[in-house]
């Protein structure tokens, strides 16, 4: 059966649809020797597929884990740069899976991976509107008055916000523990949020995904999602 590239990629483990995507503007993928173009769809119990000149193989059982990524890691499997990557953090792991989403440099906290190209869709799609909970200590001290503006919507450069859930932890003098909820994905949308509102981010770490919670996994730490968790969150976001 004929598939596009993007989705074929994403079944096998290789990457995700979008990241497959940009494999194909780059000119890393052929199909029978021609090198493959947006939209072009291939058989895989047929055709010749390869990623960098090697022919990938049969599909690889799909494997979910929870990954706490700690601060100064990107959120990448490896970096040319040198710099600690999640792939630094998986000693054991044979199979080939990547992040769904993304934490910046500075974040820490729960990271899915898996090599689910249709879950990892699913949940990053816009429409999906997944809960994602932070831990946030800001500088000052968080008044009823920003929590009202984080449960309308702050409007930064790229739009307005959608509503946010925001509780109260617990505060000192000079700076505040919040508990943020979002539902969208925006680049360093947090951090811009808070900014916003005169409130500097000293640290971040994201607990929940839909019920998934980080718990105990201490920074750098990886477990599989147990067949309970799966169900859940695949009957969530499928």
């Amino acid at each position: 059966m004929e598939e596009r590239i993007q989705k074929i990629l994403a079944k096998c483990g290789i990457a995700s649809r979008r990241k497959a995507e940009e494999m194909i503007l780059e000119g890393r993928i052929t199909v029978n020797g021609k090198i493959a173009i947006l939209g072009m769809k291939a058989d895989f119990e047929r055709d010749h597929i390869k990623v960098d000149r090697k022919l990938i193989r049969g599909l690889e059982p799909k494997t979910y884990f929870m990954f706490h990524k700690p601060v100064k890691c990107i959120t990448s499997m490896s970096d040319p740069e040198g710099r600690p990557a999640i792939r630094d953090f998986l000693k054991g792991v044979k199979v080939k899976v990547f992040p769904v989403g993304r934490l910046d440099y500075d974040s820490e906290g729960l990271l899915l991976l898996t090599n689910d190209g249709e879950l990892t869709n699913a949940v990053l799609h816009p429409k999906g509107k997944i809960p994602k909970t932070y831990l946030v200590k800001v500088e000052g001290v968080f008044e009823d008055k920003d929590i009202q503006k984080f449960e309308k919507g702050i409007k930064l450069e790229d739009g307005l916000t959608a509503p946010a859930k925001i509780k109260k932890i617990k505060k000192t003098e000079a700076n505040s523990w919040v508990e943020i909820t979002i539902y969208e994905g925006r680049k360093r949308q947090i951090r811009r949020m808070c900014e916003k509102l005169g409130h500097s981010v000293m640290r971040l770490i994201r607990t929940k995904i839909d019920g998934l919670e980080l718990g105990d996994l201490k920074p750098g730490e990886h477990r599989r999602l147990t067949l309970e968790e799966i169900k859940r969150l695949k009957k969530e976001v499928l």
